[in-house]
């Protein structure tokens, strides 16, 4: 995929999850994406009013998550957190599937939980990406997850929350590629580092990139650092 500098940048989800991440961390990764121009910050719900602040004026858009790392929290909780980061000031919220249900065959209570969320996010003008955690699922389950989510009307199905065994595979986007039926978008996250990670990924289908080596990567493909050196985390 050729790509400029730009469209690169505007591919990339600039995360800091990192449990130690302190308000100094997301303020310079705010004025980082505002430099670079990146799709969006990507941040704890407790750090987007900070964000919000910090943004203001730059139109860099301010994603949170929802119900990480598990999944596992009730339908009215994830809900209450989509309502609360849509006051704070998020744009985007990447949903965790409670995928351990959706390995346990209990498809209907994940599809009525994805859809009543998404219908959530979007009456607040919310763009929605939800993630799966593909390392826990066989192929199988991977296309019903992304049925699910095509059902729902979410933008984006993602693989990763990046506290799982493992992040985003180059053939898992391939493989929800050639199956989608229609417009939704491909997030990849978890383990991309470098600009050989991000190329393999996007050239497989990916539309987004959540990583926290954003600003290495973009360094590294307009040639003014070297590759970045494997960090910890998302």
């Amino acid at each position: 995929m050729n790509l400029s500098s730009a469209q690169l940048a505007a591919a990339l989800d600039s995360t800091n999850l990192r449990l130690d991440a302190g308000a100094a961390d997301i303020t310079a990764l705010c004025a980082e994406a505002a430099t670079h121009r990146f799709a969006c910050v990507m941040i704890y719900p407790t750090s987007v009013p900070l964000a919000a602040r910090a943004l203001a004026g730059t139109g860099i858009k301010i994603g949170t998550v929802i119900g990480v790392p598990s999944g596992r929290f009730s339908t009215a909780a994830k809900a209450a957190e989509i309502d609360a980061m849509a006051a704070a000031g998020a744009h985007e919220v990447d949903i965790v599937m409670n995928y351990a249900a959706l390995r346990d065959g209990d498809i209907g209570l994940v599809d009525a939980e994805l859809r009543t969320l998404s219908q959530r996010a979007h009456n607040h003008g919310q763009l929605v990406k939800v993630i799966v955690e593909t390392c826990y699922l066989d192929a199988d389950q991977r296309i019903t997850a992304l049925r699910l989510c095509e059902d729902a009307g979410a933008e984006f199905i993602k693989t990763s929350t990046g506290f799982g065994s493992a992040g985003a595979k180059v053939d898992h986007i391939a493989e929800w590629a050639a199956a989608r039926r229609g417009p939704i978008q491909l997030k990849a996250s978890g383990g991309i580092k470098t600009l050989a990670d991000a190329r393999a990924l996007l050239d497989a289908g990916a539309t987004r990139l959540g990583t926290s080596n954003a600003a290495a990567i973009l360094a590294e493909f307009n040639g003014t650092a070297p590759a970045a050196a494997p960090s910890a985390g998302y």
